[in-house]
């Protein structure tokens, strides 16, 4: 049975929704109006001090939906109950969305648009995701893809690093890196993996067709699964024996090579 319109409508503006947790966070983006708000969650045993109540004052004048949970029922919505704090927040982000969405895009415009993505294979470090989000938006990439699982998630951590970018750049969701590569590359981009040991350098790298960057592991690189599916790899020429750089340091240089 083939699944209605409107049930695919509805499933793609949830898909779309990101959840934030943690009391300034919150705030934040109650505080910017030009962030999309959907929800505010509360718990129902929070103390009614001056942060909750400023809270729902600003739900209220910007006339989002307040909803009040048991803690239990709070820390499904959060998926980190021990920082939630007792808020969560669903963010209703143009910019956020799924990879296989993004694809689609770009297939019905045909071959004459071209993008540059980075796609992140177990970065870890909030700080270093942050970061990197603050160079792509900075550097104009168009996407950044971010598995569900073995990455750092999007948190307070990651949200206060990308100094509020999170909220302009397009992140990318997905299940698993290396299918979704392997279907952008049947799509026709060209999938170049970050490795010190390549012999291609990053000056190499055609600009004239759609391109994604795969950033590794802060300590171990691309993975084996995911470099199977990369084109080939690439390194940054580095002088004076200096053998790799930060991640977030990276994805600067590759976010601006068409820049400077």
């Amino acid at each position: 049975m083939k699944d209605s319109s409107e049930y695919l409508e509805k499933k793609a503006f949830f898909d779309s929704l990101l959840t934030i947790y943690g009391r300034k966070p919150v705030l934040e983006a109650l505080e910017d109006l030009s962030v999309p708000v959907h929800k505010l969650h509360l718990a129902s045993s929070n103390r009614r001090d001056q942060l909750i109540q400023r809270m729902e004052t600003l739900a209220q004048e910007r006339q989002i939906e307040i909803a009040y949970w048991d803690r239990k029922g709070l820390s499904r919505i959060s998926k980190n109950s021990r920082q939630d704090q007792g808020v969560a927040l669903d963010l209703a982000l143009p910019h956020y969305g799924r990879a296989a969405d993004f694809l689609r895009e770009v297939a019905v415009q045909g071959h004459q648009t071209t993008y540059e993505l980075l796609a992140l294979d177990g970065i870890t470090n909030p700080q270093n995701l942050g970061m990197i989000i603050r160079s792509a938006c900075a550097g104009g990439i168009d996407g950044i893809i971010l598995p569900k699982k073995g990455c750092a998630q999007i948190d307070p951590l990651v949200i206060k690093a990308s100094t509020g970018t999170l909220f302009k750049t397009r992140i990318l969701r997905c299940d698993k890196l290396a299918g979704t590569l392997g279907d952008f590359r049947e799509a026709g981009a060209q999938i170049c993996g970050l490795s010190s040991h390549a012999r291609t350098t990053l000056k190499e790298v055609s600009s004239k067709v759609s391109t994604i960057f795969v950033l590794g592991n802060e300590t171990h690189g691309v993975s084996d699964t995911v470099a199977s599916q990369c084109n080939e790899l690439v390194r940054i020429p580095m002088q004076n024996d200096v053998e790799s750089l930060n991640v977030a340091v990276t994805a600067a240089l590759i976010s601006f090579r068409r820049e400077i």
